[in-house]
């Protein structure tokens, strides 16, 4: 399947919309073969510019989807229209409701202590069919080697269709590259706190704040005493730089346009 990506400070993000992304998720599991998917948000792509091995991490990805609606906006002014916000926890309750219709097997890696299970419990209450095969939450230390193994096997046991992964950026991200050759599963995805908000744990924000390019400061208000430090230099790093890489590329543009003659009449 041919991919059309924006180049976003590096990061090469799918230019996709909703429905486009769901479509490539389900081709995958036909044959039986995919990969993983980033849901990435600007978070992610301000890490991967300090980060190289992250950076390599989306480029090897399946697809790399615009979680928000600032990398999604991003993605058009740089020439891909049909590029639309693909919001993390609707891609899984979308998937989900697909998956309760069409039989696809889940798997749930991540998480705070119950929410994997919490998550199950509420998505099989409003989806009557989905098939939830295991859950698992990993410690918060790194897991040996040992630990590690057992883990894969569990979930290759399960012969889930979809292994999501809320484990938070760029933790998942880097899980599922480390696993992409060592599970069975077709696909594996990536959605951070969707796991919270659809298990409940969290409250999920407003479908206006989630279009808004400002979705970042109703999470920070939310949370201000987890997220403060991180959106102090995200917002602020992926405005400056974005700016920059716009102004790079339109600037010839309209140079060219007043040596044409083109230029706007004054």
């Amino acid at each position: 399947m041919t991919r059309t990506r924006a180049n976003i400070l590096g990061v090469g993000v799918d230019a996709v919309d909703m429905e486009a992304a769901l479509a490539r998720i389900e081709q995958w599991i036909a044959d039986g073969k995919g990969g993983f998917v980033c849901v990435t948000s600007a978070h992610g792509i301000m890490e991967s510019q300090s980060d190289a091995h992250l950076m390599a991490v989306h480029g090897r990805a399946g697809m790399v989807v615009p979680d928000g609606a600032p990398v999604a906006m991003m993605a058009r002014w740089l020439g891909f229209p049909q590029t639309r916000q693909v919001y993390g926890p609707e891609l899984m309750r979308r998937l989900s409701i697909i998956s309760a219709q069409r039989g696809y097997r889940q798997f749930y890696y991540g998480g705070g202590d119950g929410v994997a299970e919490a998550l199950r419990d509420r998505l099989q209450a409003t989806m009557p069919g989905l098939d939830v095969v295991g859950t698992c939450t990993p410690p918060f230390r790194p897991m040996t080697p040992e630990e590690d193994a057992a883990t894969v096997e569990a979930i290759n046991a399960a012969r889930p269709d979809i292994v999501w992964v809320g484990l938070s950026t760029p933790k998942q991200e880097l899980w599922m590259d480390a696993h992409a050759l060592r599970l069975d599963a077709p696909v594996m995805i990536g959605v951070g706190a969707a796991f919270d908000f659809l298990s409940g744990t969290k409250p999920l924000p407003p479908a206006w704040v989630r279009r808004s390019p400002v979705q970042w400061l109703w999470r920070l208000v939310s949370e201000p005493r987890r997220l403060w430090r991180r959106y102090l230099w995200i917002v602020p790093g992926f405005l400056w730089h974005g700016g920059l890489q716009l102004l790079r590329l339109h600037l010839p543009e309209r140079r060219q346009r007043a040596g044409d003659g083109r230029g706007p009449a004054g």
